[in-house]
């Protein structure tokens, strides 16, 4: 599928979308939702009909189906206008022939119409048939220079010697070939198969509707019986004698002479019989027996009709020509005492009183019946050509054409449920046609099962996340209701690491474009994220991790976890929400032993979160946690200066050298020991389910980082006491504030099963050592010095 065609059904989607409450344009017969749908896939089928050439692969069931989409999409415009507005008053034909006995059959027939809602609907759908067959354009057999000319010239070959062709007609008046005789005479072959070829482009004139097409061929094939054989399908009219409401001031002079001119058949019902009985004869040939029964169908014709039939649409147009003429001539026959067109005088006699209207709804009732039946059978149908009864798009014009669109949204749902067309090649076409036709249905209100509509919605947003259609996700995923939000979570969460931080901010932006929650949306995304990183993921347990000063980069699953923060950061109004889905990472990070990860969260948040004071758990927890980092940067810059030292330092540069380092080594003593004194994450865990859980998270990273700092600084202490004697001091100072019960770090210590604790106690005593370096044998002397 065209990725242009997405965009626009969407494009019209949202046009009409802003114009919702205004049912007149959502029907506007060429601004209208359908009207543009139509279109769109009209423009489509002739581009894929141009690049149609031998050497390309578009395959003729695309062409098809886009085919079938447009003529869905024309019947539902015709239909649903019809259905949605309130038709005008029209008089009654009892009422029309009360106040002129003279009004003629084609008022009538207009009244007739308009008394059934059912009927109008038929007439609807066979002007849809008529506009959507094919065209006849390419069987038109064209002008012929006389009329037989070829048997003509034979035939009088034959009277001048005296030598009659064989097997031709001796006669050339229009019944010559059928008529009863000894023998079988025909036409000169180039003459039988004109004649053939006029009938079959008769006939499809016919079923397109074209009635005056078909009279003009008749007219070129210089057979003007047969013209008037077809022109006598349209009902008698005169303007001038019939009471039709018309705008006089409006009306230009041709118009005006039109009125005063009659139009149709005064005889139509004789005329009917005529062609019943051409339908019925064995004699003429199966298309022209069609084409009576096309001109004036009854129920003993049908079967000369539906011999032709090769496609589903041909079949409904017949069963729906056989249902309109039907009811159309039980009306005119209910009513034709009164007519002056159908029963002469007697209509004028005083005494002709109007048939009582007695038992007519059952008739109408029985025949609506009948009509429905009728219809419900074209779903087993055989189809000679075309698609098939049981193709989607014909199950749609079906149930549309019944009034059963609920039924059928709530069909199709059922079927993607069970996964019946994921294999289809249609899937992604009928989905997009289903989500269209659901969002119009809706637009319209009409009748639409809210649990249909979202899981044939869902399907068509995955179609769109599959085609790469990012941008329109939000437009559709907004059609979801009360599941919009959560919808268009997912498929942000589905982003994954796919999208950077410019092209999240942007889809998430399109949320409020389409009226959804646009918080709502960041903060579900961002806890879809987390909980999808987490299903991934190791748990936080086991033994507690050794931190290593090279760490491996992140994985990608690592990186979403990360990256997930960045959704609650792009609108203040989420910030604290960011605050403790920040906690939430941090802890897992630091509770791995990932250090360097943690710190590129921090760095990608913003400063403001710092600024926050509530809620005051997760504020002080994120105090902690960035007064831990800054420790630990401190302790990092103690090591690379460290590093810096060179041995052919000139006096001057060593001296400033060890001014900085000394500096930075009481900045970190400093920083360290104020951490260790303030009961750095050693907060009530507080209330709630994950309360518990959180507890057990910030006690593992006290006990991996607390003996991990004191470790450090003690180490660094010692190791520059050469330098700077005096740090072997702080170094065995420190031990008082571990020992210290104020503080209980030592409970930090005792839970590694003596290996944290153990390398502290063995540090601690190569620092006494180290004390008596300088002679004597106080080991506590050194901290008297």
């Amino acid at each position: 599928m065209s990725d242009g065609l997405y965009a626009s059904c969407a494009k019209v989607l949202s046009v009409c979308q802003a114009n919702k409450d205004d049912l007149e344009a959502l029907l506007h017969p060429e601004s209208g939702f359908a009207p543009r749908l139509r279109e769109i896939c009209e423009q489509q089928l002739a581009e894929l009909q141009e690049a149609a050439a031998p050497d390309t692969s578009v395959s003729i069931p695309a062409l098809e189906a886009l085919k079938m989409e447009s003529d869905t999409w024309a019947l539902l415009q015709s239909l649903m206008s019809l259905r949605k507005t309130t038709p005008p008053e029209f008089p009654h034909p009892r009422e029309l022939l009360a106040a002129n006995p003279y009004t003629p059959p084609a008022t009538l027939a207009q009244s007739i119409m308009h008394s059934s809602p059912l009927l109008s609907e038929l007439v609807v759908v066979r002007e849809w048939l008529h506009d959507s067959a094919p065209s006849p354009a390419g069987l038109d057999p064209g002008a012929t220079n006389g009329y037989w000319r070829f048997t003509r010239n034979a035939v009088l070959q034959g009277k001048r010697t005296g030598k009659t062709g064989a097997g031709l007609v001796v006669e050339l008046d229009p019944d010559a070939v059928n008529r009863d005789g000894v023998e079988e005479k025909g036409l000169a072959p180039d003459d039988a198969a004109y004649e053939k070829a006029v009938l079959q482009a008769l006939y499809a004139h016919v079923r397109a509707g074209q009635l005056e097409e078909a009279v003009e061929l008749c007219r070129k094939a210089n057979q003007p019986w047969r013209a008037a054989s077809i022109r006598g399908a349209l009902l008698f009219q005169w303007r001038a004698i019939a009471n039709e409401p018309r705008e006089v001031n409006a009306m230009d002079d041709e118009d005006a002479e039109e009125s005063q001119q009659w139009h149709g058949n005064v005889r139509r019902r004789l005329w009917k019989k005529i062609c019943s009985q051409a339908a019925l004869s064995n004699a003429l040939s199966p298309t022209e027996r069609a084409l009576y029964a096309a001109l004036a169908p009854t129920t003993q014709t049908s079967t000369s009709l539906k011999a032709v039939a090769r496609t589903w649409e041909d079949h409904l147009w017949a069963l729906v020509s056989l249902s309109c003429e039907e009811r159309l001539s039980v009306g005119l026959a209910a009513i034709e005492r009164e007519c002056f067109w159908e029963n002469g005088l007697g209509a004028l006699e005083s005494g002709a009183a109007a048939l009582a209207e007695e038992g007519a709804e059952d008739v109408d009732e029985e025949w609506e019946h009948e009509v429905m039946q009728a219809l419900e059978s074209l779903a087993n149908v055989q189809t000679a050509e075309g698609a098939p009864a049981d193709n989607p798009y014909h199950v749609s014009q079906l149930h549309i054409i019944l009034d059963r669109t609920d039924a059928l949204l709530e069909a199709f749902a059922g079927g993607l449920q069970e996964g019946t067309y994921v294999s289809s090649p249609e899937y992604t076409t009928m989905t997009r046609f289903f989500a269209h036709l659901c969002l119009f249905l809706q637009m319209i209100d009409m009748p639409v099962s809210p649990f249909a509509t979202q899981i044939i919605l869902e399907a068509y947003l995955q179609v769109l996340e599959a085609a790469g259609q990012r941008e329109l996700i939000a437009m559709y995923a907004g059609a979801l209701g009360d599941n919009a939000v959560e919808r268009y979570a997912l498929f942000l969460t589905s982003l994954e690491l796919s999208a950077d931080i410019d092209e999240r901010r942007l889809a998430l932006t399109r949320a409020r474009e389409h009226g959804l929650d646009i918080e709502r949306v960041a903060i579900v995304t961002a806890e879809r994220t987390i909980e999808k990183a987490f299903t991934i993921l190791a748990p936080t347990r086991g033994p507690l991790p050794f931190i290593s000063g090279m760490e491996p980069p992140p994985t990608d699953p690592e990186w979403l976890l990360v990256r997930s923060i960045e959704w609650t950061t792009f609108l203040e109004t989420t910030y604290d929400t960011a605050l403790e889905q920040t906690n939430v990472i941090l802890r897992y990070f630091l509770g791995h032993g990932r250090v360097q990860v943690a710190r590129s969260l921090l760095d990608m948040l913003p400063p403001e979160l710092g600024t926050l004071r509530e809620p005051e758990e997760e504020a002080t927890e994120y105090m902690h946690y960035r007064q831990f980092f800054g420790v630990w940067d401190a302790l990092a810059r103690v090591t690379e200066c460290e590093a810096l030292e060179q041995p052919q330092m000139n006096k001057d540069t060593r001296a400033a050298w060890l001014s900085d380092y000394k500096t930075l080594i009481e900045q970190a003593h400093e920083q360290v020991v104020k951490l260790l004194t303030t009961e750095w994450l050693d907060s009530d865990a507080g209330s709630g389910a994950n309360a518990a859980k959180r507890a057990r998270d910030l006690v593992r990273i006290r006990q991996i980082y607390i003996p991990e700092l004191i470790i450090r600084l003690h180490a660094t202490l010692v190791n520059s006491r050469s330098r700077l004697p005096e740090n072997l001091k702080h170094a065995l100072s420190l031990v008082n504030v571990v020992a210290d019960s104020r503080y209980r770090l030592y409970d930090d210590f005792s839970s590694q099963v003596g290996r944290r604790l153990g390398d502290y106690l063995g540090a601690v005593r190569q620092a006494v050592l180290a004390g008596l370096e300088g002679g004597g044998s106080d080991p506590f002397r050194i901290l008297t010095v």
